[in-house]
């Protein structure tokens, strides 16, 4: 009769090795998840970031590759930022631009301030109609009203061929400013004007000394609206200053450079570049007091 030989017992694992696989584990359970959660952020960053990087790449080529099937530059030429910027005419697009914008941000905040304000702390009998017809003014595209604008500027004012009809209508507020900032003055409590009064401050002291500095995100972010608006506006060039070269800016001009070099598109998307940087930079140094200010707008209605 043979006796069975009994198997020795299985070894537990030792509490470090233990310790170890379950750390393994939830790290690979962290970045799965992170990978999950993120996913469609990723997908959309490189959905916007992408065409960027093919227009600065191909800014970078030589002539001949920029019309080939290839996506990466064999030899970089940084001279073709060069060459689009002694291009006679676009230094004068872009002071011109730069002129544009910064003129017609100062103003179109200056003007927009003062209304906000007032539809926001004063009491008034058809308060809220005002309200509704200053909005009511943003459902009107550009394009119905160019026309007697236009016989307006041209005919009337003799400013055809020049940026003096978009810059001029800024002086008077804009619907979409004016809105934006209410809608950030009613989160301020009424409080803080009413001691401004007691103080002996009146209206204009305490909107330039008590409100202003207390919103100055939602000013930040209109700014940059308006800032970008007449920095990318290609439609109000057209119409008044496409008869004056002189008065061209860098979204119109580019048309016309794109149209002269056709068949150089790593000097066109040079210039695109150009065109474009200013405004990412200013973005990218104002996206704080951009965001905050967008982001605290409209939580009182």
């Amino acid at each position: 009769m043979t006796q069975a030989t009994l198997a020795p017992p299985a070894q537990a694992p030792a509490p470090h090795a233990t310790a170890v696989a379950a750390r393994r584990t939830a790290k690979r359970k962290d970045v799965l998840h992170w990978i999950a959660v993120h996913s469609l952020g990723l997908a959309a960053a490189l959905f916007f970031v992408l065409p960027f990087v093919f227009v600065f790449l191909t800014a970078v080529m030589s002539d001949n590759q920029a019309l080939s099937r290839d996506l990466w530059p064999h030899d970089w030429q940084w001279s073709n930022f060069r060459q689009v910027w002694d291009t006679p005419g676009f230094l004068t697009w872009w002071r011109n631009t730069l002129v544009y914008a910064v003129s017609g941000t100062v103003l179109t905040v200056v003007s927009s301030l003062p209304v906000a304000y007032a539809l926001a702390k004063f009491r008034f009998r058809g308060r809220n109609l005002v309200m509704v017809l200053v909005i009511s003014t943003m459902m009107l595209p550009p394009q119905v009203i160019i026309i007697p604008m236009y016989l307006f500027w041209t005919r009337q004012m003799g400013m055809d061929g020049t940026l003096y009809p978009l810059i001029i209508p800024m002086a008077f507020g804009d619907a979409f400013t004016i809105f934006l900032l209410r809608q950030f003055l009613l989160t301020i409590p009424k409080e803080y004007t009413e001691a401004a009064k007691v103080d002996g401050c009146g209206e204009l002291r305490t909107l330039l000394t008590v409100i202003v500095p207390m919103i100055k995100p939602a000013i930040a972010a209109v700014g940059l609206f308006q800032f970008f608006y007449c920095w990318n506006d290609y439609f109000g060039p057209q119409i008044y200053a496409s008869s004056n070269s002189a008065a061209w800016t860098l979204s119109y001009g580019l048309e016309s450079f794109k149209g002269a070099h056709h068949t150089n598109w790593n000097l066109t998307m040079a210039a695109t570049v150009l065109v474009m940087a200013p405004v990412i930079v200013v973005f990218f140094f104002a996206q704080k007091a951009f965001i905050e200010g967008v982001t605290l707008t409209g939580v009182k209605g």
